[in-house]
C-alpha cells in the first residue's frame, strides 16, 4: 500500500469538516484511486493500493469561493511529508498555466484583473515554495497564492465563455442548445405552465419503472400521457425517463424480490422498456434509458451486471424504435465514488465500453448534482467545469448535462430518498440567491461548449415529490425562485 503524507499546520482549515475524509488521490489519467485518508489535526495520510505519483484532491478553504475541490499537482511517494498549502497552490497555479498556454491560439481577450491575480500568485507561491522551512509562513504565503490562483482560473473561464458564445452566435442568432427541465410528477399548475415555457423549449417527463408500475402487473400511465400530450400542445422537446434508474432507491421496490436471479432481473427490465418505448414511438424521440449505471446501488447488482443490463436495454430500444436517441445518464462525472474502492470502472470507462459496443448510443448525459451527500458532486470552479466537460468530449458523442443545487438546508418533506444537503461549499450559504448565482455563473459556460447539446434542471417545483432536496426552481407555496426568472432572460437572448 502507497502511503503520502501531508502537513497541515492550520488545523482549523480542516477541523470538524467532514468533506476531507471524502479526499481522494488520482493518476496521471484522471482515474480515481480507491483511498483512505487520516487526518491527526497535524498530518493528512492518504492511503492508496499502489505507491505510484498521484495527484490528492481535497475541499480546500479559499477566500470568496468557499470550499472548493482543488488538486495538487502529479506527486510522487516520498518520506518526508509535503506541505499540502504549498502543493495545492503548486497544482491550482500549473491548471491556470495549462489550460491558458491551451487557449491562447483563440486569441481570448483577458481583463488586466487576470495578469495582476496570475503574477501575485506566482510571487506568493515562489515565497511559499523557497521557505518551507517555516511552515506557518510557506503556507500563509501559498494560500494568498490559491486565492490569487482562484480568481485568475474564473477569470479565463469567463473570458473563454464570452467568446466562445460570441462566436457560436455569428452561426446562430439563436443557439440550437436545449434548456430543459424535469417535470416531477404531475404538470405545472396554474400560471407556471407560462413560466415553464417561457424559461425552457425542452422538458424530461420522468417515465421511471418506479413510478409507471409500483405493483408488479399494473401499470400506470395515466400521468405520463397527460405529461406527454401538455409537452406537444406546448411544443417543448421531450425527453423521456430515466426508464431504469440504478441508484439506491430507484428500482420498484417488488423487484428485490429477483435480486439474485439476473436472468429473470434482465427479462423483466428489458420488458418495462420495450413497453414504455413502444408506447409513446412517434410521440418521444429522445430516451434517457438509464441513471445511476456506473455508481449503482440498485439491489445488488455488481459492475459487470450493471453494464450488461444498460447494453441490452439499448438494444432492445433500438429495436423497438430505430429513429429515437438514446442517452445514459453519468452521475458524479468526476468518479469521486471510485475512492471507496467498490468500483473497477471510472465514468468515463463505463461510457466507452458501451459506446464501443456499438449499441447506437445517440449521447450522455452528464448529471451534476452539487451540494448533496452521499451522491452528489462537490464544488469546483469554473475551469475545472470547464475540463470536465472537454475531457468528456473525447469519447466522440453530444453532451446533455443535469443541474441540481439546493437553494436552503432546511428539512424538505418532500425529498423522496436518502440524500441531504451538504455542508456550504460554494461561495455563498445555500440560498435562492446562492442558486441563481450558480447557474449564472455554470450556464454560459455549458451553452458555449458546441458539444454540450442540451442542459437540464433536475426539478421543477419544490412541492412534488423529489429526490434533492430544495433543488426545485418553484418554492413549495408556488413562488417562483430568482433561477427560474434567470433561465428566462437566458432563453430570451441566447437560446431558441
Amino acid at each position: 500500500m502507497g502511503v503520502m503524507r501531508f502537513v497541515v499546520p492550520q488545523s482549523e482549515s480542516l477541523r470538524d469538516w467532514p468533506e476531507v475524509y471524502r479526499a481522494y488521490a488520482s493518476g496521471l489519467d484522471q482515474s480515481v484511486w480507491p483511498t483512505r485518508i487520516e487526518f491527526d489535526g497535524t498530518h493528512l495520510i492518504c492511503r492508496r493500493q499502489n505507491s505510484e505519483s498521484s495527484r490528492l484532491h481535497v475541499a480546500w478553504p479559499v477566500e470568496g469561493f468557499g470550499r472548493p475541490i482543488l488538486k495538487t499537482a502529479m506527486l510522487p511517494e516520498r518520506e518526508a511529508p509535503y506541505l499540502l498549502a504549498v502543493e495545492l497552490a503548486r497544482g491550482t497555479i500549473v491548471q491556470v498555466r495549462n489550460q491558458r498556454a491551451e487557449w491562447d491560439k483563440l486569441n481570448l481577450t483577458l481583463p488586466d484583473e487576470y495578469e495582476q491575480f496570475y503574477t501575485q500568485a506566482h510571487r506568493a507561491f515562489g515565497k511559499a515554495a523557497s521557505g518551507q522551512e517555516d511552515i506557518e509562513t510557506s503556507s500563509s504565503a501559498a494560500q494568498s497564492a490559491i486565492t490569487n490562483a482562484c480568481h485568475a482560473a474564473e477569470l479565463l473561464a469567463r473570458a473563454y465563455s464570452q467568446r466562445f458564445l460570441t462566436t457560436r452566435h455569428e452561426q446562430y442568432p439563436k443557439l440550437p442548445t436545449s434548456l430543459g427541465c424535469r417535470l416531477d410528477d404531475q404538470l405545472p399548475e396554474e400560471s407556471l405552465p407560462e413560466l415553464f415555457c417561457s424559461a425552457f423549449n425542452s422538458a424530461a417527463v420522468p417515465i421511471e419503472w418506479r413510478l409507471a408500475e409500483p405493483q408488479e402487473g399494473h401499470l400506470d400511465w395515466v400521468m405520463f400521457d397527460k405529461q406527454v400530450q401538455w409537452c406537444l400542445n406546448h411544443r417543448l422537446v421531450i425527453r423521456g425517463g430515466p426508464l431504469i434508474d440504478l441508484s439506491p432507491h430507484g428500482m420498484p421496490r417488488w423487484l428485490w424480490e429477483w435480486e439474485q436471479d439476473f436472468g429473470n432481473l434482465q427479462s423483466f427490465v428489458c420488458d418495462f422498456v420495450e413497453t414504455a418505448v413502444s408506447r409513446y414511438a412517434g410521440q418521444i424521440r429522445i430516451w434517457e434509458l438509464a441513471a445511476c449505471a456506473n455508481s449503482g446501488g440498485a439491489l445488488t447488482l455488481n459492475e459487470e451486471q450493471r453494464l450488461t443490463l444498460v447494453a441490452k436495454t439499448l438494444e432492445v430500444a433500438r429495436h423497438v424504435d430505430e429513429e429515437a436517441q438514446f442517452v445514459i445518464c453519468i452521475d458524479q462525472p468526476w468518479g469521486e465514488y471510485q475512492a471507496r474502492g467498490q468500483h473497477r470502472l471510472s465514468p468515463m470507462h463505463f461510457a466507452d465500453a458501451l459506446v464501443r459496443a456499438g449499441l447506437g448510443l445517440s449521447a450522455l448525459n452528464l448529471e451534476i448534482a452539487v451540494g448533496y451527500r452521499p451522491r452528489g458532486t462537490p464544488s469546483r470552479d469554473m475551469l475545472e467545469f470547464s475540463t470536465m466537460i472537454d475531457r468528456w468530449c473525447a469519447l466522440g458523442l453530444p453532451l446533455q448535462v443535469t443541474l441540481a443545487f439546493p437553494s436552503s438546508d432546511a428539512p424538505d418533506p418532500m425529498a423522496d430518498t436518502d440524500l441531504e444537503v451538504d455542508r456550504p461549499a460554494w461561495k455563498m450559504p445555500w440560498s435562492c440567491e446562492a442558486q441563481a448565482a450558480w447557474f449564472d455563473m455554470l450556464l454560459p459556460l455549458l451553452i458555449a461548449k458546441p458539444a454540450v447539446a442540451a442542459v437540464y434542471w433536475t426539478q421543477f417545483s419544490d412541492a412534488s415529490p423529489h429526490s434533492f432536496p430544495h433543488s426545485g426552481l418553484v418554492k413549495q407555496d408556488g413562488t417562483p425562485k430568482p433561477a427560474l426568472q434567470h433561465m428566462i432572460d437566458y432563453r430570451r437572448k441566447h437560446l431558441k
